[in-house]
């Protein structure tokens, strides 16, 4: 995730996390729950509650790196510290996946929003127009996002208990206040296992951001104390989140029926729910969030490109120049912008289960460094608690990971193994050549 500027002030453990919980963007919960919903049977928040679990394992792999160095830390830079620069370069490939693909989720669900409000305009000229406003932004430098403030985690929340307020208003008024005090939304559905796991795979997509507080160790006060805790807490308010908006939104539509489109179901939750006015409302404030998501991880894409094509790894004379005369990397905004308008034509459960499959395997090798690095290299491994938080921990963070990598999508595994075998040509060139494959300040 794009590293937030430093400040002359430090920043305190709950600012941390106040940033950690807005990158993670908590009404995505909308906008994934028509999805899972449909692979779960109507069991949404038991699958954010096995999610939770599943990354609570893994924020716990990053927070024990964290608490080692002062030094700002990722995926990336962890695995290859602890298993090398050959495992770090995959990890980095993966994660170079979830850079380029988010700006297209941005416009997926701007052109989902727009379109919603103003039908009359077709779908894929929203998601042109989008990606043009952007890209043209991010090749001017126009710094609108240049630092991240309170109100992208207090207005989300905001418009989410209002949401929460008319369903229980709606519930009780229609079938009396005792069906608001149930627990249906948990156990709705049937009892088969493999569904659930599919549809928590997908939920970790919503998780997505929490890990960028490890880069915030120079702007934070006592960072080996503050960031390993802002990690946990993160993760854990954005699962609280998470688990309260899907339980309600579940309790209101216990399966999918009322949906004439469950892949997009945001539209028609809160119409439903609040009336046209509420969903006008609720839409505008979704796409200004989307909007400033769409600068920011454009221009996070953007810079990874530019610096492995700085490097070397892409190509230099393209990638790794900058614009005389902007400052900035033109040819990597237009790549990025280009690619966001394959958003036209994808839908917005494939691209969420492409990007949690790069996320699962940086997640993955995260966990297993933390075996590399504390059991193998270190030489902890005398004791039970050693033995536990070096061995045993570890490897069921990565069985957990790897059970849910195994359950997504067949045509994300599909596109995610392309993408894979994409790098392990690049990574055989490159050493073919003795070129370098380090990818330098990727986070």
């Amino acid at each position: 995730m794009e590293k937030v500027q430093s400040s002359f002030k430090k920043m305190s453990l709950w600012q941390v996390v106040i940033i950690g919980v807005a990158y993670m963007t908590p009404m995505v919960v909308f906008d994934t729950f028509g999805i899972v919903s449909g692979i779960t049977d109507g069991r949404v928040p038991l699958a954010y509650l096995l999610a939770l679990f599943a990354m609570l394992l893994t924020a716990f792999s990053y927070a024990r790196f964290a608490r080692q160095t002062e030094k700002s830390g990722s995926a990336y830079t962890y695995t290859a510290e602890s298993c090398g620069t050959n495992a770090g370069f995959f990890v980095g490939w993966c994660a170079l996946m979830d850079y380029i693909l988010l700006p297209l989720v941005n416009a997926l669900l701007a052109g989902i929003y727009l379109e919603a409000i103003m039908p009359s305009v077709p779908y894929w000229a929203w998601v042109c127009v989008f990606t043009a406003l952007v890209t043209l932004i991010n090749c001017f430098r126009i710094n609108i996002l240049a630092n991240l403030s309170i109100i992208f985690v207090a207005a989300p929340l905001l418009l989410m208990l209002v949401f929460i307020y008319l369903v229980v208003r709606g519930i009780g008024s229609e079938q009396g206040y005792e069906h608001v005090l149930t627990l249906t939304p948990l156990f709705n559905g049937d009892s088969s296992v493999f569904p659930l796991v599919a549809g928590a795979a997908i939920l970790c997509f919503s998780f997505l951001g929490f890990d960028a507080v490890t880069t915030m160790s120079h702007e934070t006060k006592e960072p080996k104390k503050n960031i390993p805790r802002a990690v946990l807490l993160t993760t854990l308010t954005g699962g609280v989140i998470f688990f309260s908006a899907s339980w309600f939104i579940q309790l209101y539509f216990p399966s999918n029926v009322r949906f004439n489109n469950p892949d997009e179901a945001l539209p028609e939750i809160v119409l439903y729910v609040g009336g046209a006015l509420f969903q006008a409302i609720f839409l505008v404030a979704q796409i200004m969030n989307t909007f400033a998501s769409g600068l920011a991880t454009h221009a996070s894409a953007s810079r990874l490109i530019h610096i492995m094509g700085r490097d070397g790894i892409f190509h230099k004379g393209t990638f790794g120049q900058v614009h005389a005369k902007l400052g900035t990397p033109m040819y990597a905004v237009l790549t990025i912008g280009l690619i966001s308008l394959m958003a036209i034509v994808l839908d917005l459960a494939t691209v969420v289960s492409m990007v949690s499959f790069g996320a699962l395997i940086a997640f993955t090798a995260v966990n297993f460094s933390v075996f590399m690095k504390f059991y193998v290299k270190d030489g902890q491994r005398h004791g039970l608690k050693h033995i536990f938080l070096n061995a045993v921990l570890p490897w069921l963070s990565v069985l957990v990971m790897m059970g849910l990598w195994f359950n997504l999508e067949r045509v994300a595994l599909i596109c995610g193994c392309v993408w894979l075998a994409l790098g392990v040509l690049l990574f055989t060139y490159k050493r073919l050549r003795k070129q370098n494959i380090v990818i330098s300040s990727a986070y």
